[in-house]
């Protein structure tokens, strides 16, 4: 099932950078777009809208203002240049507050917070519509070299950091992305995955044999950080929960 999205804003660039974004989601997609909350509030009234990605900043009317105006809102982001609007803002129960210029790493961790609080709507980042998902079937979508390559979960054997890049590693390629290792880990699968050092996050079927110092997988010795050691042998001894 496809999320659908309002985008408000009243700087074309902005909406043009949010509509990018959103063409990197398989499951999201844009209903409407408006450059005031007047016009928003129109578009409301005549189209379902399950997100609206809102700018605080317009003319006529703030966006909190106009999010305080409605009596059964979508879900909301709030997108803005300034940050003394981030109290009031989450006192409106809005899903999360991005500073522009959004990256697409930010971008996709606010959209990991709309699928985690609904997840009948939207399980996983995938483009399937049944009611329920096995791992097999979860993919993720990853920015390599101006294409957006698509990388089934299950695949994955390991996850490694590169300060501000990704190496994914599967049986048959690697892919190096720009994204951080802990937005990526909010996004995969808990019960699937195991961050065991600061650069390194393992699946746990793809594990071959460990020691107290090293995971092995498919002859790939990596090794398990000071302060993830705990966390790993309870996880590998008697299973994530």
């Amino acid at each position: 099932m496809k999320i659908r999205c309002l985008l408000v804003d009243d700087e074309p660039p902005a909406l043009a950078v949010l509509r990018s974004h959103i063409e990197a989601v398989p499951m999201l997609e844009v209903t409407g777009q408006c450059h005031n909350a007047i016009a928003a509030f129109d578009a409301l009234q005549k189209h379902p809208v399950d997100l609206m990605f809102l700018d605080i900043k317009m003319p006529q009317l703030l966006g909190t203002d106009f999010l305080k105006s409605l009596r059964n809102p979508p879900k909301v982001i709030l997108t803005t240049a300034y940050r003394e609007y981030a109290l009031e803002a989450f006192d409106l129960d809005v899903v999360d507050y991005l500073l522009k210029p959004i990256s697409l790493d930010r971008f996709l961790r606010a959209v990991q917070k709309v699928i985690k609080s609904d997840a009948p709507l939207a399980p996983a980042i995938t483009n399937h519509s049944e009611p329920a998902h096995t791992s097999s079937e979860r993919f993720l979508y990853f920015r390599v070299d101006r294409k957006m390559v698509k990388v089934m979960v299950d695949d994955i054997l390991y996850i490694e950091s590169l300060k501000d890049y990704v190496r994914i590693v599967t049986a048959s390629k690697q892919l190096v992305a720009k994204q951080t290792i802990t937005s990526l880990e909010e996004m995969l699968p808990e019960e699937q995955f195991l961050r065991i050092h600061r650069s390194f996050i393992v699946s746990l079927k793809k594990i071959d044999s460990y020691s107290p110092a090293h995971i092995d997988i498919m002859g790939k010795e990596l090794p398990i950080g000071r302060h993830y050691k705990n966390e790993t042998e309870r996880a590998l001894k008697f299973g994530k929960s």
